[in-house]
């Protein structure tokens, strides 16, 4: 069992990481991993549907990233916000955080936002003096690894085509390859889980049974869980979609529509039950997310892919390329 954190590390050269989508969504490239053959195979997204059978399901999130990226009005301070927490009370992130202690007040659009309280988790607590959404009308927040400020094409291109539910603040990147196009044509239905702030959270115990997760909401419908139930196979669409499913499913292997809240850390030596494919995006060493796709494919296997990644230049990360494990 591979229960340490190094034994989820490797070295990825920089320029690996994409920092701007493909002109085109399906032109992605796509490495399978066939797990019972132990074989990788090269081949684009737009392939996709030569690995579904009849009665295969596509189970996708359809969670919307909010553009609750803010900045003060002199530019010294960037505000994720979070969550409404009341009427001019909001949860937000904040950088630099040195800036903004309890009391400290900044200006944003006009609006003059104080500290109350610094959350356990680093998040701050503030109140702004005028009603206001503040969690859409601002920016994309891309993620940290993308090296520069989001742009008004970011508005689009770090949506999925399907997104319909606002309360993310980062994507489903799996589902950041489909065109309305190719979904059209596979047999599909949607869950929600909003991705939070903790997805970018590094693990920062060497035991990694130590790490506890983050709180994500989800929700899923009474047609979606009626189709998931009469699917022959499960083609899961991202890790987000995975932790849905394995905290949802019932002792009986069915789901019911629900709504809840997942902590779900998947790791291995665990099993994952009611997933049969993953379509995945390359995700950052010593994660969490690494470690699920370990959980469902083997470490040794998944790690032997990234290197083959790696050699082959693709793109890695949220704009990157994807991963199908069969």
């Amino acid at each position: 069992m591979r229960s340490r954190l190094s034994d989820y590390d490797y070295v990825l050269p920089e320029e690996l990481i994409a920092q701007r989508p493909l002109a085109r969504r399906d032109d992605s490239r796509m490495m399978v991993l066939h797990r019972r053959e132990q074989r990788i195979e090269h081949r684009k997204f737009a392939e996709v549907n030569e690995f579904l059978a009849p009665g295969d399901l596509l189970v996708l999130n359809n969670t919307r990233v909010m553009s609750a990226r803010r900045f003060s009005d002199d530019g010294k301070v960037e505000f994720l916000f979070l969550e409404r927490l009341g009427p001019g009370r909001w949860k937000c992130l904040v950088k630099p955080g040195k800036k903004m202690r309890v009391g400290v007040v900044a200006k944003i659009n006009g609006a003059m936002a104080r500290v109350e309280e610094i959350c356990a988790g680093g998040e701050r607590v503030i109140s702004v003096d005028r009603v206001e959404n503040f969690s859409e009308g601002g920016a994309i927040p891309l993620p940290p690894y993308v090296r520069r400020q989001s742009d008004p094409s970011d508005l689009e291109r770090y949506q999925t085509v399907f997104a319909e539910v606002p309360g993310a603040i980062a994507a489903p990147t799996a589902g950041l390859h489909f065109t309305r196009d190719v979904l059209a044509e596979l047999p599909h239905t949607f869950i929600t889980l909003h991705v939070g702030a903790g997805t970018f959270q590094p693990v920062k115990t060497e035991r990694i049974s130590d790490h506890r997760m983050h709180k994500e909401e989800f929700s899923i419908s009474d047609s979606a869980a009626a189709a998931i139930n009469a699917a022959t196979r499960i083609l899961a669409v991202g890790t987000t979609t995975v932790r849905v499913l394995e905290s949802a499913v019932r002792c009986d292997g069915q789901l019911v529509e629900q709504s809840g809240a997942t902590e779900i850390f998947i790791h291995p030596p665990a099993e994952i039950r009611h997933v049969d494919s993953l379509l995945t995006n390359f995700h950052l060493p010593r994660s969490t997310l690494l470690m699920l796709v370990s959980a469902f494919a083997g470490r040794e296997l998944v790690l032997a892919a990234y290197l083959e990644a790696i050699r082959g230049r693709y793109r890695f990360y949220s704009y990157g390329d994807c991963m199908l494990i069969l």
